[in-house]
């Protein structure tokens, strides 16, 4: 993958994470088809690690390439169906604050993002912490296109156990076929949204 060779030259990789849930029913009847949820990680290096620096540009002028790789392999787990929700977010180790992760998802990750997955007007939900190796994080998903839409409020859950260690950054999407399964509490309809 070419935006995978352009995350390689800016940051130094240690892992790549991933991973996939495929539900048919939460306690109701079995849907036609499956809500498909995939979650992408990148462990990179922490260039800031154990030490206060203003200027984080070094982690935001190169984060397109992590946003285009991470959605390009996000919609790649989801075997050719339509990416309805996104978002992004990531662990800083114990070495590095909260504000390195942020400084990778701002805008030039999200658009690059959006790109990756095929478009998306909405305002890309996220989640940032320091944190040690092996915490989870949980990557909130909204509707791509219209934050109000409900029937989309969800989230996936990304753990590496090995990672963020103290000097690391682990910067991570996700991605979903659909809303909830058996969403049924009202609000703005996807329906409405193209209407």
């Amino acid at each position: 993958m070419n935006a995978d060779k352009a995350v390689y030259e800016a940051y130094r990789v240690r892992r790549w994470v991933s991973s996939v849930a495929e539900i048919l029913h939460e306690n109701g009847p079995v849907t036609a088809q499956p809500l498909v949820k995939a979650v992408v990680g990148v462990v990179i290096e922490n260039p800031f690690a154990g030490r206060y620096e203003a200027d984080l540009t070094p982690l935001t002028a190169p984060s397109a390439a992590l946003g285009t790789a991470l959605g390009e392999r996000a919609v790649a787990l989801l075997g050719g169906r339509e990416v309805q929700s996104y978002g992004k977010g990531g662990i800083a180790g114990l070495n590095g604050e909260q504000e390195h992760v942020v400084a990778c998802v701002t805008t030039i990750f999200g658009n690059a993002l959006r790109d990756a997955v095929g478009g998306g007007s909405a305002w890309i939900s996220s989640a940032t912490k320091t944190a040690a190796a092996g915490t989870s994080i949980d990557i909130p998903l909204a509707y791509k296109d219209e934050l109000y839409v409900r029937s989309h409020y969800d989230a996936a859950t990304l753990t590496a156990p090995d990672a963020p260690r103290p000097g690391e950054l682990l910067i991570c999407v996700a991605v979903a076929t659909g809303g909830r399964v058996h969403e049924r509490v009202g609000g703005l309809t996807v329906a409405e949204t193209r209407a």
